[in-house]
């Protein structure tokens, strides 16, 4: 066990909210006059995604899974004491969206801050709030998200890249529990891929310029291509990490979620392992590919689906630009 506190944490409600418009495969053929559906069906498990509305933005997808989550939870905004949101899509570069999210749910007692790195985003912010129960006596219930709003960076000559892109929310509230639930983390990354994949433009790097707009640099840009290997690889040696920190064996672990960005993959790494393929729930068939949301969906998806049991063994991967990776081992407590 990681923590020598005494105060534990689990996680006491979760809830999903997508983009108001669905987008079929169908809408990619017509729009390339090609068949896109056979390779994102075949290779990536993905069948459809929402998108944002023209009157969304980021925190409006965010509100109202963190409300599911809440009332799951059976609390309300004024128990909150801590609003993390992990996001590489803000409503604004400044002021954090996890203030507009504190304004809008009417959480005054919570303090706020937005986390980024990339999509494994969500799994470090959990992470980072379970420390802060750990620590301190002040943090009872924290409401924990992964937001991406990924369409309005998408560059539609690239289908390839816009294709595969979604937007959603997922939330959880973790609270102080007498019992365990966080079991043990792991972070991770190789700074050297930081320029191989993101949005280039629009901080104090690149400026938005008529050049860069040009360039298409403020867009999702895959610069240069990463090594098809690399979760495959490094999912497994993180997972063998949490399991040596918890005297666990891969054949303890009753679920996976996993970064839905390419079902290959997540087969690669379970087979690696030696466990059945379908320990990983995958939810990319329905929401395409929601970056440092997609975990989080993906979790209330199998909670409302009646998937998880009280004190399942449950682990999360998250992989992002950067390169960035999260791990982090849980027993499932309601």
């Amino acid at each position: 066990m990681r923590n020598s506190s005494g105060r534990q944490s689990q996680i006491t409600g979760c809830g999903l909210e997508t983009g108001s418009r669905l987008v079929p495969n169908q809408y990619f053929n017509d729009l390339y006059g090609k068949d896109i559906d056979t390779f994102l069906k075949e290779k990536r498990n993905i069948h459809q995604r929402y998108f944002m509305g023209e009157d969304q933005a980021t925190s409006d997808l965010i509100l109202p899974a963190a409300e599911k989550a809440m009332k799951q939870a059976g609390i309300k905004a004024t128990d909150l004491n801590l609003i993390i949101v992990a996001t590489d899509t803000p409503d604004y570069i400044s002021p954090s969206t996890a203030a507009v999210v504190q304004y809008r749910l009417g959480a005054e007692n919570a303090g706020v801050f937005d986390l980024n790195t990339a999509c494994a985003g969500f799994v470090t912010a959990l992470d980072t709030a379970s420390k802060y129960i750990s620590a301190d006596d002040n943090f009872e219930h924290i409401l924990v998200v992964g937001a991406y709003g990924m369409s309005r960076y998408l560059d539609f000559d690239d289908y390839k890249i816009a294709s595969m892109f979604a937007d959603g929310a997922g939330a959880v509230i973790l609270s102080r529990s007498e019992k365990p639930g966080i079991l043990a983390s792991k972070l991770y990354a190789d700074g050297q891929y930081y320029d191989y994949m993101g949005i280039y433009a629009g901080g104090t790097r690149h400026k938005i310029t008529p050049e860069v707009l040009e360039e298409k640099s403020h867009l999702l840009k895959f610069a240069k291509k990463i090594p098809t290997e690399t979760n495959s690889i490094q999912w497994p040696r993180l997972t063998h990490d949490l399991l040596q920190q918890i005297e666990k064996y891969p054949k303890d672990i009753d679920h996976f979620f996993l970064t839905q960005l390419n079902i290959e993959t997540i087969h690669s790494a379970l087979d690696a392992l030696e466990l059945d393929r379908s320990k990983s729930h995958n939810v990319m068939d329905k929401f395409g590919y929601t970056g440092s949301a997609c975990i989080p969906m993906a979790l209330a998806d199998a909670q409302e689906q009646g998937k998880l049991n009280k004190g399942d063994l449950v682990f999360m991967l998250g992989s992002g630009g950067g390169m960035s990776m999260a791990a982090l081992a849980l027993e499932w407590g309601y």
